[in-house]
Order: structure tokens, then sequence, then C-alpha cells
């Protein structure tokens, strides 16, 4: 479930070119090394990796964001949407990484 919505999360933020494309790469390869985390189920690197790399999105997202948001004069329905998308991801990140910390504590990890 956290891999889908912030899979969804990160499609609706980069609808619009407001962020720039390091945004989509940083978010889609944690995501990745997710999926690898869910079918490697023995494996605690692999989620050791997709928590280190959902708290380093959190530090870009909030740089992309900041950076790149747009004049308000500029501000569109379309580019409203996206930068919400991608707010709403952010600010759901600390409860997946809680959730992923959970999974890698089940695992084994100390």
């Amino acid at each position: 479930a956290i891999i889908l919505v912030h899979w969804l999360l990160t499609v609706w933020g980069c609808m619009n070119h407001i962020l720039p494309a390091s945004y989509a790469w940083g978010n889609f390869s944690v995501l990745a090394v997710g999926i690898w985390a869910i079918v490697q189920r023995d494996s605690l690197d692999a989620i050791v990796m997709f928590l280190t790399g959902l708290l380093l999105t959190v530090l870009t997202d909030i740089i992309h964001i900041s950076v790149f948001y747009p004049a308000h004069d500029h501000l569109g329905d379309t580019t409203r949407f996206s930068v919400g998308m991608a707010i709403f991801s952010l600010l759901l990140k600390p409860l997946a990484c809680y959730l992923v910390y959970r999974m890698y504590r089940e695992r084994g990890g100390e």
C-alpha cells in the first residue's frame, strides 16, 4: 500500500512540468527499491535501502518544492493540483518511514 500510494502521488505530482525531472527520478527510484524490498522478504539490506531512500527523498522533496514553487500569478488548476499532490506525498512520507521501520524490526533488524 505504501508503494502504491506514493507511486500515485508522485505520478500526479509530475503531471505538470513545475517540478524538475530529478523529482521524478528520485521518487521513482526509491519506489523501485521498495518493490525490491517487497520481493526480497528476508533481506534486511533491501528494507534498509528503502527506508534510507524514503528519508532522503523527504529532504530532496522539500528542496524541490521550495525552489521550484511557481509565483502566485502563474498558478493554474493543474499546477495547483500537481504541487498539492507533491506536498501531500511529502506529508505522508514520515508515516511511510515509520511503517517501513516497523517492517525492518519485524524482519529482525535492531
